[in-house]
């Protein structure tokens, strides 16, 4: 590790033995600080349009990633304290669940495994030649079946049986999208998932007129701003009716990953 990031380990194993109020932590307690902590550092992102942020001269001359910076920090602090938490207070380092090291080694092989088009199985360069041939697509598609491959090494369901009386076709291959996701967010992880794969699994189930059987629905709004305003309008007709919005909407996402397509057929 570097200079400063050995340092923040230190401070952070100090507080740990010293702090009462970081002795006293487990990794339950915080968890609800990991996901404060992401959505200030994605709130400081979306603080700009998200052309600004490919400017990166014009973003080091407005002040951008120092305010970025610190909250990433905020983050990787999360990160180096869940480190020091899986160690008693007052403890030998050898006796930590893990340390910060052993997430970036965990890390640094993923990272090698999972872009085998661009690096070889020691962490080098593929030769210049094989670089300029890699697409963005293929990359992708590289990295969805490494992790296949790892999730069946591992035991792990790929896809999700079909269960309903139309459900014939491939299954979902959703296992490792994490069930605790906000439910929009959660469905949108599902949606692009199933596109990624041949054919998609969804498009047949989606109801018209979103999508044509077997086809994935066209674009119909014009830019983010539009869809915002139909989502809000959406929101606020399900308040008006009683209904929770997020939970429909987990209910449903819950349905689709388990292969229940009669989830996305609409009901009475």
């Amino acid at each position: 590790m570097s200079a400063s990031v050995d340092r923040l380990v230190a401070v952070v194993e100090a507080l740990r033995d010293h702090c009462p109020w970081t002795a006293a932590l487990t990794h339950a307690d915080l968890a609800e600080y990991l996901v404060e902590e992401a959505y200030e550092a994605v709130a400081e992102i979306e603080s700009r349009d998200a052309a600004a942020w490919a400017d990166v001269p014009a973003r080091r001359a407005d002040g951008a990633y120092p305010a970025l910076a610190a909250e990433l920090g905020d983050v990787l602090f999360q990160v180096v304290l869940h480190a020091a938490v899986s160690r008693e207070p007052g403890a030998p380092a050898e006796t930590a669940g893990f340390r910060l090291d052993d997430a970036a080694d965990a890390l640094t092989a993923k990272m090698i495994r999972r872009n085998p088009l661009v690096l070889t199985p020691e962490g080098g360069l593929r030769p210049a030649e094989e670089l300029a041939a890699v697409t963005p697509e293929a990359v992708e598609l590289a990295w969805e079946r490494v992790k296949a491959q790892e999730r069946a090494a591992a035991g792990l369901s790929s896809a999700a049986p079909t269960h309903d009386d139309g459900g014939t076709g491939p299954g979902l291959d959703v296992g490792d999208i994490p069930a605790r996701l906000p439910a929009l967010a959660a469905a949108a992880k599902v949606v692009d998932r199933a596109a990624r794969q041949e054919p998609d699994p969804l498009a047949a189930h989606v109801p018209a007129p979103a999508a044509e059987a077997g086809e994935r629905p066209a674009a119909v709004w014009p830019d983010e701003a539009a869809l915002g305003t139909e989502l809000f309008a959406l929101v606020f007709r399900a308040r008006a009716a009683g209904l929770d919005p997020e939970r429909a909407l987990r209910t449903t996402v819950a349905r689709v990953r388990a292969g229940d397509w009669s989830a996305l057929r609409p009901s009475g």
